[in-house]
């Protein structure tokens, strides 16, 4: 029997992380590295497992990550939303479980281009009246 694998993309500011799931022993590999190598931040590592605690699933999966785009914050969003829905694909009983922890809707904020005539997205340069 083939050995069955999980997958779903997350996205987050200009982060893309595509995720696949596999059941085993609850390792996590982001680019081919440990968790623990790819990200120093421990809030960020928090945010990363916040799913798989949410559905009891931690230490039960192991979940291979390729990731690009972004920072580590942003890139750490894209990969808590790309677990989530593969979780989905696990297990449908865990969408609501999700869903009400709003793991599953995108979070569509991106940085505003900046405007030509003016210093950045909003601010403008000093007026000077004389």
């Amino acid at each position: 029997m083939a050995e069955q694998n999980f997958y779903a993309t997350g996205k987050r500011k200009s982060a893309v992380a595509r995720v696949w799931l596999k059941p085993g022993t609850g390792r996590v590999w982001i680019n081919n590295k440990p968790i623990d190598q790819y990200i120093g931040r421990e809030t960020s590592k928090m945010v990363i497992h916040q799913p798989l605690m949410l559905t009891g699933t931690f230490g039960k999966l192991d979940v291979f990550v390729n990731v690009s785009g972004g920072g580590l914050s942003g890139q750490a969003g894209a990969i808590k939303h790309g677990i989530s829905k593969a979780l989905i694909e696990f297990n449908p009983e865990f969408r609501q479980v999700l869903k009400r922890a709003g793991f599953i809707t995108r979070d569509s904020r991106v940085k505003e281009r900046k405007k030509y005539g003016q210093r950045g997205a909003r601010a403008r340069f000093q007026y000077s009246k004389r």
